[in-house]
């Protein structure tokens, strides 16, 4: 089966890009974080002096981003993890991803990246906009509490300390404006296979997720 491609979407803290790099190594599949190619955009725009209410369709159109041996690039130029891993960024990425013009030309060259090859591909809005005709949708979840522990963890891990409270802050925003804009809003798409990861390891959630995709291919085969 050529082209197979893999959506799991969730809101921050809910395992997605955990379970996505490591689905996709298990199956041998690509893996695209679309959530970094938001952050290099917004990193790349802010450089030039952008703002989200000002941004000029003749930039975007000059925007590229390719995949090449599992590594982003953007205009030409490797996008380096440093660059766009930071508060800044991810804040940047949260404020421009709400344009609908950036959004528009993110999903396209989304979209154009797994045209070639089988894809596991992270994000909010993967099986509802991007991929909407993706052969496994897959929305994983969690409570608030576990959700923002982990962002802590995970924060902590890159030298990051925050506290409880202000992490819960972020993730409440951040849940907040994901969930209520009016473009590709956070939510499981109608087929969606939704996971609660509350008090589940990584390989419970990751097990739960490749029996999803086994009766995916298993009931493409049948199909054919």
């Amino acid at each position: 089966m050529s082209n197979f491609l893999i959506a799991i979407d969730g809101p921050a803290g809910s395992g997605k890009s955990t379970i996505a790099k490591l689905l996709s190594e298990r199956l041998g599949f690509n893996h695209l974080d679309t959530g970094a190619m938001y952050r290099a955009v917004a990193v790349y725009l802010d450089s030039k002096g952008f703002t989200p209410e000002n941004v000029p369709d003749e930039e975007l159109e000059k925007i590229d981003v390719q995949y090449i041996d599992n590594e982003l690039y953007l205009n030409g130029e490797r996008v380096r993890e440093e660059e766009i891993r930071s508060a800044k960024a991810g804040q940047l990425a949260s404020s421009f991803a709400v344009v609908p013009k950036v959004r528009e030309k993110l999903t396209q060259l989304q979209r154009k990246i797994c045209e070639r090859g089988n894809f596991v591909v992270e994000g909010r809005d993967i099986g509802t906009v991007v991929l909407p005709h993706a052969q496994v949708k897959i929305f994983l979840t969690a409570s608030f509490e576990e959700r923002v522990k982990r962002r802590a963890e995970e924060l902590k891990s890159k030298g990051i300390e925050l506290s409880l409270e202000e992490v819960a802050r972020q993730i409440e925003e951040r849940d907040k404006r994901d969930s209520s804009r009016n473009l590709a809003p956070l939510k499981p798409a109608e087929d969606a296979i939704v996971i609660d990861t509350t008090g589940k390891s990584i390989e419970r959630v990751l097990e739960e997720v490749i029996e999803a995709v086994d009766r995916r291919k298993r009931n493409e085969a049948v199909r054919c």
